[in-house]
């Protein structure tokens, strides 16, 4: 008797005592249809993928233009990543993105960046164009998978034009793993571009690629830059395999991120990884001729604190792109601090 109680006390403890259970361990999803696809690691969650699209008013409709993954702290509490927030800096930016500022598709231009356009019809007064709002739509979920080790799935978008047709669709494929300490996590993230014709997509280091932004809530002040290179210029500088961020919150945690480009991706990438409320990422102007598809691959590792040794670094970057790079040196730089903004001139009466 005295046995069976033991086992029932162990029993009780494992199941309320703060204990992961069996069911919990390792990878799981939590979907909340129409609005998010939770990601978890032994029962917390360490990714959110905001798929929700919502045209209800015109608050909702920018909220919901386009879906994004944020990232989750330790805890599983909130994201360390941004997400819409009208009185933030730069609400477009969010989580981790794609978009490019000039798309050019049958004689048209369009900006999946901020997310819209000027191909309304034209105004009569001003002979300009009108302003549309552009609109990146997940449409449904694929290739769902999770297990002990690992968790992936692929997201179909539209990337609709002015009148809610696609002229291109996407399959993102995003993957979770565990990574080595002192970093907490990777997430490959893979972007098959396929346009309806001839499409260019172009922009700037500032306003196109595959990014990352942290949370509004920094400390602009103390935002890193990490780069495998001995005298980096990162106004200048072409295909950096990778580029690593330290960000500081102003509740006082600080977080690292690297994000790695494949060889697969387009030669000529240049990186955005100086401003300091952190936003940081790659970009590449690329033509897709039509029946053609462009893949960009990239890997983000996530880490609690401060910036994971150049080792580990190249370690999880060998083992993603199969090569055997030796470590590089590292250059940390600080963020570039932002220009003051300008006094609003009152409007004239």
């Amino acid at each position: 008797m005295l046995k069976i109680v033991s086992a029932c006390i162990v029993l009780v403890c494992v199941t309320f005592c703060g204990v992961a259970s069996a069911a919990d361990a390792g990878f799981s999803f939590e979907d909340h249809p129409g609005q998010y696809l939770d990601v978890l690691l032994d029962g917390k969650i360490v990714g959110r993928y905001m798929d929700a699209y919502d045209i209800s008013t015109p608050e909702r409709r920018t909220e919901t233009f386009k879906p994004y993954l944020h990232v989750f702290d330790a805890e599983g509490k909130e994201p360390i990543t941004n997400g819409f927030s009208p009185k933030g800096e730069f609400p477009h930016h969010r989580g981790i993105f794609i978009g490019f500022r000039k798309i050019t598709f049958n004689g048209k231009e369009y900006d999946r960046w901020h997310m819209h356009d000027s191909n309304g019809p034209v105004d009569p007064k001003t002979k300009k164009k009108g302003a549309t709002l552009g609109e990146i739509v997940h449409l449904k979920l694929e290739n769902q998978r999770a297990d002990a080790d690992m968790a992936t799935f692929t997201s179909v978008t539209a990337w609709n034009d002015e009148n809610a047709k696609p002229f291109l669709t996407e399959e993102r494929t995003m993957t979770f793993r565990r990574a080595p300490a002192p970093a907490r996590i990777t997430i490959d993230f893979t972007s098959k571009l396929m346009p309806k014709g001839d499409c260019a997509l172009d922009g700037d280091p500032e306003h196109a690629g595959v990014q990352y932004r942290p949370t509004n809530d920094i400390d602009k002040s103390k935002t890193l830059y990490v780069f495998p290179a001995e005298h980096p210029n990162a106004h200048k500088d072409l295909d950096y395999p990778w580029v690593g961020e330290t960000y500081t919150l102003k509740n006082g945690k600080t977080y690292s991120v690297v994000e790695m480009s494949h060889p697969d991706d387009p030669k000529g990438t240049k990186w955005s990884a100086y401003r300091d409320y952190g936003r940081f990422g790659a970009f590449a102007a690329h033509e897709i001729k039509s029946g053609e598809a462009l893949t960009l691959k990239y890997r983000f590792l996530i880490a609690d604190g401060e910036m994971p040794p150049a080792d580990v670094i190249e370690k999880s970057f060998n083992q993603f792109t199969g090569e055997s790079n030796a470590t590089p040196q590292l250059t940390v730089m600080p963020a570039e601090h932002s220009a003051p903004a300008k006094p609003k001139t009152p409007a004239a009466k």
